[in-house]
């Protein structure tokens, strides 16, 4: 196809340039309130998604959640708790309007959630779970209603301590909490509470009552190394987590890292049901296969199977790892280090933010992806696949990251479906929206550009639109 388009007159050629030139000032127009630019290479949106930048020179923006009146918390790592107020012309065309700090804190890290009801915000530390009293209509938090919830969890190593209300159990908190090495022995003992996720029923804390001990909560699964994203079905109840497994992988002494093992889509049950509820998924003794290519000693290994550490427990084997653990649901491709699991409103579809690879030699990640459910709650692709997550947005060139990508991190759906996300290396908020598919195939998918509002189309998507005209 590329020899016609070059055969193409040079007027045709102008033609074709102008165009572009004003397909993209008109849609700049569309949003005159937010011209806010990526200062690296913008991120690429899948076709029929776009999205924009909304939010920009944020410390280490993490976790996200919507209070009742719209305004967007965020948990800003070493700063505390932030309320931006948005100004929305509809679609991606959002800008904030004011950036209040509700909670100042520096030893707030990671955890974010709010109560059904609005009136109360949680967060964490690296050893605690805090409440504090808010005040929608005021849009304030009085820092004397601090009170702690749960406590005792400092490890080193995996600081952050995932906070999720649930939506079938309003009363009930979350908290995933990792391990304190890369393999930490101490997650074989479940009364370490490493590498654990575990909930509280918090009606059942009077206003006099000392904290929960981090181990006294109800396990809802552990050998998790650093379950990082934790979700919800909004149809079945369904929790969910998304896992990052270890670095450095060996087997039996080759080095096997660049490919193996599989980061995990882990299922945990339903919340009030004990069915499904508080296995040990392997870490440290067994992780889940990625890559077969080469992986030594592989036998009836599949993907999606778990096999053995070198460093395992004594009597662990491969055939262990899989008759005495919790498989995983689904794996995805090793180091891409997922961090949040949010699911669309009907339970059809859980996205999840890839932040990125370190222990790699081709970064991988970087991106949004999309997993399909079924109406049973569970992922439609089988445990074996490697292509149930379908990137939504992802950065344009991968050797260029982690220095000029974007680094996603939280999500949360505000009331009409839009998705909003976090990029902490570059201290961002995004929106992002499904839209009317253009039939350009995949570009940057943002229907203003390449989502910085500034309708120059960047990339792909301006080739795409290029194409379009010159072979039509």
């Amino acid at each position: 196809m590329a020899a016609p388009t070059m055969a193409r007159s040079a007027p045709h050629m102008l033609l074709v340039v102008l165009l572009v030139f004003l397909f993209g000032s008109c849609t700049a127009q569309n949003c005159t309130t937010n011209n806010l630019m990526t200062t690296y290479p913008a991120p690429v949106a899948a076709n029929g998604w776009e999205y924009r930048l909304i939010s920009t020179g944020l410390t280490a923006p993490r976790s996200i959640v919507f209070d009742s009146t719209g305004g967007l918390l965020v948990l800003d790592a070493g700063v505390g708790v932030r309320r931006l107020t948005l100004q929305d012309n509809g679609g991606t065309c959002l800008s904030v309007t004011a950036n209040t700090t509700l909670i100042a804190d520096t030893a707030l890290n990671h955890g974010l959630a709010i109560s059904a009801d609005g009136a109360t915000i949680y967060a964490s530390t690296v050893n605690d779970v805090y409440a504090y009293t808010y005040n929608e209509q005021t849009n304030t938090v009085d820092p004397t209603t601090r009170r702690t919830l749960v406590t005792n969890m400092t490890n080193t190593d995996h600081v952050t301590r995932t906070l999720l209300i649930s939506q079938k159990l309003p009363n009930e908190l979350l908290v995933s909490r990792g391990s304190a090495a890369n393999e930490d022995p101490q997650a074989r003992n479940v009364t370490s509470g490493h590498s654990q996720i575990r909930a509280y029923d918090l009606s059942t804390l009077a206003p006099t009552d000392p904290p929960f001990d981090f181990v006294a909560g109800t396990l809802i699964g552990w050998g998790l190394r650093d379950s990082v994203g934790v979700g919800e079905n909004p149809t079945t109840g369904g929790i969910f987590s998304v896992e990052n497994s270890v670095d450095d992988l060996t087997r039996e002494g080759v080095d096997v890292h660049q490919d193996n093992p599989g980061e995990e889509l882990n299922f945990h049950g339903i919340l009030g049901n004990a069915a499904n509820q508080g296995g040990n998924y392997g870490y440290p003794d067994c992780y889940a296969l990625w890559s077969t290519a080469g992986f030594p000693d592989l036998g009836t290994l599949e993907i999606g199977d778990q096999f053995a550490s070198d460093n395992a427990t004594a009597g662990v084997t491969d055939a262990t790892c899989n008759t005495d653990f919790v498989d995983p649901r689904l794996v995805f491709q090793a180091h891409v280090s997922p961090l949040d699991i949010k699911f669309n409103t009907n339970g059809t579809t859980a996205f999840i933010t890839f932040h990125g690879s370190t222990d790699r030699t081709v970064p991988v990640g970087y991106s949004i992806v999309a997993v399909g459910f079924g109406l049973n709650g569970q992922p439609t692709a089988p445990m074996d696949s490697t292509t149930a997550a379908n990137n939504i947005i992802t950065s344009p060139d991968l050797s260029q990251c982690p220095e000029d990508c974007f680094t996603p991190v939280g999500l949360t759906f505000d009331t009409i479906g839009r998705l909003f996300f976090t990029s902490d290396t570059t201290g961002e908020i995004f929106v992002l929206q499904q839209a009317a598919d253009d039939g350009n195939g995949d570009g940057d998918g943002n229907g203003d550009g390449d989502g910085n509002g500034d309708g120059d189309g960047n990339g792909a998507a301006l080739a795409s639109l290029m194409a379009g005209f010159i072979l039509a």
